[in-house]
């Protein structure tokens, strides 16, 4: 099988009969079967994918098919899709499976794409590692010691490892950027609101994005392209009009921009000496094509992690309130009463990771710490999102590396939870000012693993963020190894 990089080249090939649909999906179910180390996917849909897969080939063969028939895709385990399970990494909903199909993952099958499976995660996308997954650790295939990152570890792998074409992700800090960087492959997170959150699981409402995972910038446009957009069931999506992301991607080689790096991006001591010589790469090869790029400073860069995880961690504890063994999902054969059916149903269904956050959340909700932490982090994101504003007024886009470090080892930090929490240092930002961003990939350290670059532009101007993304992709030298 080809590795193709775009869809495009898989549709040539279907178009000229080279390939069928089914055919695709049954060498994607062999890669499946005999990369079941890497525990990508929680269910595979075999029968499912093949039937579908034969519906499209009529259709090609009639001229009827959609934008994306031959897409091969993953659905991460927070995305519903109507009578098949959904769980979200965790034992709480055991068995669960959803009586509708969230809006984004119902607008590619309606332009027929095939799903083939839902994809392993961290317990309700909480986590930078995909180590707190109810199905067990996700393994990246650059290096099965190492993590893929999270929580959308299994939809990074499964396009990486070729188990799939792309897949859906969803980020709340990064999840989407991160586990695409430890990946070497492309994760958009969209604007907020640009997305209809319906049919995602929510960990925090404020900040969730649903965004796709491919191998090329150009599919991730036409994947938001067809997602975008508005629909009767999300009342924060955005009501713009969606722009033709996949016909404007053609960067004008003579439009110079203003762009802008983290100058604690590459000066701190805690990135990591291949990161940092990289993106220092990339920034000179700008210079050189006759950009302007100039490091900017944030001051409140410092803020926005604690600013982050005492947000969501207080909407986590709400959203996750509806979880209590009496509705759905799992119910203790312990409880003797109301009560106690509440505290062994939530203990015994959640991980710990899951708990910590509920615990951390409910505290700061709560009335004697309200205003000392929830009210005040509040303030303080609003000014997040003013200085990321100011800065983009001066500067078309801001680049930094994704992640301070490449993938580090299984287990490295699951007993420190603030170092797992630092991995997210340069993404969350992103998610508090509700601003788009994108991760490319920018060659590899000296142990092989994957590197990746951050671009990040005004909300709701994707269209121009894909479109310099692609030129960087195509005009940036990135170097097997440095």
């Amino acid at each position: 099988m080809k590795d193709y990089q775009t869809l495009a080249a898989i549709q040539h090939d279907l178009k000229t009969g080279v390939s069928t649909c089914v055919e695709l999906v049954r060498l994607y179910l062999a890669r499946i079967e005999a990369e079941q180390h890497l525990n990508a996917f929680v269910e595979v849909y075999s029968s499912d994918s093949l039937q579908r897969a034969e519906e499209i080939d009529a259709k090609l063969t009639a001229g009827t098919a959609g934008r994306l028939a031959g897409l091969v895709l993953g659905i991460k385990d927070v995305l519903c899709y109507a009578a098949h399970g959904v769980q979200a990494g965790s034992k709480i909903l055991d068995n669960y499976k959803s009586p509708f199909t969230a809006t984004a993952v119902q607008r590619l099958l309606d332009e027929d794409a095939i799903i083939i499976g839902r994809q392993n995660c961290d317990e309700f996308a909480m986590g930078s590692s995909n180590e707190s997954s109810y199905f067990g650790v996700v393994r990246n295939a650059a290096d099965r010691a190492r993590v893929p990152g999270g929580s959308s570890g299994g939809s990074a792998v499964a396009v990486q490892a070729g188990l799939c074409h792309a897949s859906l992700g969803s980020d709340t800090g990064g999840s989407v950027r991160q586990p695409a960087a430890f990946c070497g492959v492309v994760g958009l997170k969209p604007s907020y609101g640009r997305v209809s959150r319906w049919g995602l699981i929510a960990y925090a409402s404020s900040f969730d994005c649903i965004g796709p995972i491919t191998k090329s910038v150009e599919d991730a446009a036409l994947l938001l392209e067809i997602m975008a957009g508005a629909d009767e069931f999300d009342s924060t999506v955005s009501t713009k009009q969606v722009p033709a992301y996949s016909k404007s991607r053609t960067w004008n080689e003579s439009q110079k921009v203003r762009i802008g790096y983290l100058r604690e991006s590459v000066e701190s001591e805690a990135v990591a000496p291949a990161i940092r010589q990289r993106t220092l790469e990339v920034i000179e090869q700008l210079r050189e094509q006759g950009h302007t790029v100039e490091p900017v400073e944030m001051p409140l860069l410092k803020y926005g992690l604690p600013t982050y995880y005492i947000l969501t961690t207080a909407e986590a504890s709400s959203n996750l309130a509806r979880f209590d063994g009496v509705r759905y999902g799992y119910r203790s054969q312990q409880a003797s009463d109301l009560e106690s059916l509440y505290k062994k149903s939530r203990t015994e269904g959640f991980g710990e990771e899951v708990r910590r956050r509920i615990l951390l959340g409910t505290f700061v909700l709560s009335a004697n710490y309200y205003d000392a932490y929830y009210t005040k982090a509040q303030r303080v994101r609003k000014l997040i999102r003013s200085e990321t504003e100011q800065l983009l007024t001066r500067y078309d886009f801001l680049i930094s590396p994704v992640t301070p470090t490449t993938a580090f080892k299984l287990g490295e930090k699951t007993d420190d939870s603030l170092q797992m929490y630092l991995a997210d240092i340069f993404t969350v930002g992103a998610n508090v000012a509700g601003t788009p961003a994108i991760a490319i990939p920018n060659g590899l350290d000296e142990n092989g693993l994957p590197i990746g670059l951050q671009v990040m532009t005004q909300a709701f101007e994707e269209e121009k963020l894909l479109s310099f993304s692609q030129y960087m992709s195509a005009t940036i030298a990135t170097p097997e190894k440095v």
